[in-house]
């Protein structure tokens, strides 16, 4: 985690460091929190494979580890969390990708184990975040997706201005028995003008795929919407790609 910006930055922005010993910032009616803690226990292990009714997780679930985005007036809150990419996907349930079967046996927990991959290995997910309404906020207009034409301004984002707040979060990972690696992670940046995330799952299995699932979110202060951005690309000797294109208003 990286706080930019001397006390006047932050003042100049109408930004202040949120408390309680919370690692984020208090903006423009925002507030923005990351948390970053250690990877689950096997006792937690087990509980999120009863409620998730699977023994396949990946090695490295960095399960209390978040990013939260709320808006205090409206309610809205977007986060950011293993558990929902999790549960994406046990639900999605892609046929499991084929290795060459020389490597298979890196598969097996025991030397005599057969090797049966009959489940997506990769842990690929079509998580794009989470998004609630706070109930104890005053009343008021509720959060919605909707479709839109407006474009994520990167031009925008790529001018100068000062990082008042920047982190990544790891969601969770897995090497794929030295197979190659499946990650999922989060950044968040925040400016004068806005915040700006990139939630992005990359997977690699040596010698056969890649695959690559964005989800970008841009929130200009003056205005009232979120642009959202999410685009897939899996290059397999060839290559395909498709986006989705919303915003949501608050």
């Amino acid at each position: 985690m990286e706080l930019d910006g001397d006390d006047r930055e932050l003042k100049a922005a109408g930004a202040e460091p949120l408390d309680g010993g919370r690692l984020g910032l208090r903006i423009r009616g925002w507030e923005i929190e990351s948390r970053k803690l250690p990877i689950l226990n096997s006792s937690l292990l087990q509980q999120w494979e009863q409620k998730l009714q699977t023994s396949h997780l990946p090695e490295m679930i960095f399960g209390e580890s978040s990013l939260i985005l709320k808006h205090v007036n409206s309610g809205i809150k977007i986060h950011f969390d293993a558990f929902d990419a999790l549960l994406g996907w046990k639900q999605e349930s892609l046929p499991p990708v084929e290795v060459p079967a020389a490597a298979q046996w890196k598969f097996r927990s025991k030397p005599d184990h057969q090797v049966i991959l009959d489940y997506d290995y990769t842990f690929t997910t079509p998580y794009c975040g989470s998004e609630s309404i706070e109930t104890n906020t005053k009343p008021g207009r509720g959060a919605r997706w909707e479709d839109c034409k407006e474009q994520i301004d990167m031009v925008a984002l790529a001018s100068k201005e000062p990082i008042l707040f920047y982190d990544e979060v790891i969601l969770y990972e897995d090497e794929l028995a030295d197979n190659g690696v499946s990650l999922l992670t989060v950044k968040v940046r925040v400016m004068p003008s806005g915040w700006f995330l990139l939630l992005r799952y990359w997977l690699r299995v040596d010698g056969v795929l890649m695959r690559l699932r964005d989800t970008r979110m841009h929130c200009v202060f003056r205005g009232e919407y979120i642009a959202h951005y999410s685009s897939r690309k899996l290059l397999e000797r060839s290559h395909i790609s498709s986006l989705v294109v919303e915003r949501i208003s608050y």
